[in-house]
């Protein structure tokens, strides 16, 4: 071996710190979600997985950030008046940009911060976004990311890329059907040769189903709980259909505020409740399906009959939702292997596999576009 090779492997393969095939040490892939955000780099994979919760101090003028991440979600509902932990984020797109550009920036920052002496601006970012974001949305995430100090920006459909994410064949002139739930909505699309064929954003997902627990628990019970309790109830007890994985009489003590009272309160909550709580919102994601069905041509719908529909995102992991969807649409339905990360794993494959050039060239944000 040469001694100018013996460098290149030193610096490409066991440093990691240049990536010889194009892309830079700082080149990133966010899923900029409702609930959490991961970010990856494209030669370390994912780096990150923080909730996407910012707390700020308003007792200042301006307003200043006091956490992130983890720190500030554990702030939610436990805070003095003037410290608000807030979402920056609502149905998958920027509701509070001043806040979703520092969120993205601190998480930025700590991830490139961890290379040492090449710490700095990142080079490209590839950002998933729903399929549904108006012009006004886009330009949102798009700005934020290059204030946050990137030098090129692109903006993904999140269908594309958590479906190759979940190493599905996009590229292939198949047909591939891919239903992504979030945590603010649901994507669901038919892929084939790089493109989307036919798609729909649904802005019902894992955030409305947490409202149908918080609403049920005010109506039956007169009990208010927070967020957090509701995600607790649907991970434990949360399901989309009957299984023999599921027993209907498994019960969960919940605290929370008695409406009459105005105190502290306990009740008891099953499966079988939790399940007929969610099941106008499931719902709504079957017709979803139902209708995208409908409009794909039958030559990529025959592709789909034979090769099923995958499950992304966390409202994959609901116990039962493969089965409903199942039952519903009669189409063979599979779970991808990491459901949480296919979107950020797809950027991933974007900013390193060439197969997937031609997406990155069409998919790059021109903030001149909107001057």
């Amino acid at each position: 071996m040469s001694f100018f090779q013996s460098i290149l492997d030193l610096l490409e393969g066991k440093l990691g710190l240049f990536n010889f095939s194009g892309t830079s040490l700082n080149d990133l892939g966010v899923d900029l979600g409702t609930v959490n955000t991961l970010v990856c780099t494209a030669n370390k994979g994912v780096v990150l997985r923080e909730p996407s919760v910012v707390s700020i101090d308003t007792s200042t003028k301006p307003s200043t950030v006091v956490e992130v991440g983890l720190a500030a979600r554990d702030m939610i509902g436990r805070t003095p008046s003037h410290i608000k932990a807030i979402r920056p984020l609502r149905e998958g797109v920027i509701a509070e940009f001043e806040w979703a550009e520092v969120m993205l920036r601190r998480f930025i920052d700590k991830v490139i911060g961890d290379q040492g002496f090449f710490q700095g601006h990142p080079g490209r970012i590839v950002i998933g976004l729903p399929s549904g974001v108006t012009e006004v949305e886009r330009r949102a995430v798009g700005d934020a990311a290059y204030a946050s100090g990137a030098r090129i920006v692109n903006l993904i459909d999140e269908p594309m890329a958590a479906a190759i994410g979940a190493n599905m064949p996009v590229e292939k002139p198949t047909g591939s059907m891919i239903v992504d739930i979030g945590g603010g909505t649901t994507e669901i699309a038919v892929l084939s040769l790089n493109g989307l064929v036919v798609t729909k954003s649904l802005r019902v997902a894992g955030d409305q189903l947490n409202q149908n627990i918080q609403d049920h628990m005010k109506a039956k019970h007169n009990i208010a709980i927070g967020e957090r309790t509701a995600e607790e109830i649907k991970i434990q007890l949360g399901s989309a259909f009957p299984t023999d994985d599921v027993d209907d009489t498994d019960e969960m003590e919940v605290r929370g505020l008695n409406l009459e009272t105005g105190l502290p309160d306990t009740i008891t909550v099953n499966t079988l409740e939790i399940r007929e709580c969610l099941h106008d919102t499931l719902m709504e994601m079957v017709v979803g399906v139902k209708e995208v069905l409908e409009e794909t041509p039958p030559e990529l719908a025959a592709d789909i009959v034979d090769r099923g529909i995958v499950l992304t995102g966390g409202g994959a992991l609901l116990s039962g939702m493969d089965e409903l969807l199942a039952k519903e649409v009669d189409v063979p339905i599979h779970i991808a292997n990491d459901p949480l990360s296919c979107v950020v794993l797809g950027t991933e494959k974007l900013l390193n596999d060439p197969t997937y050039a031609s997406i990155l060239k069409t998919t790059e944000y021109d903030p001149r576009a909107y001057a």
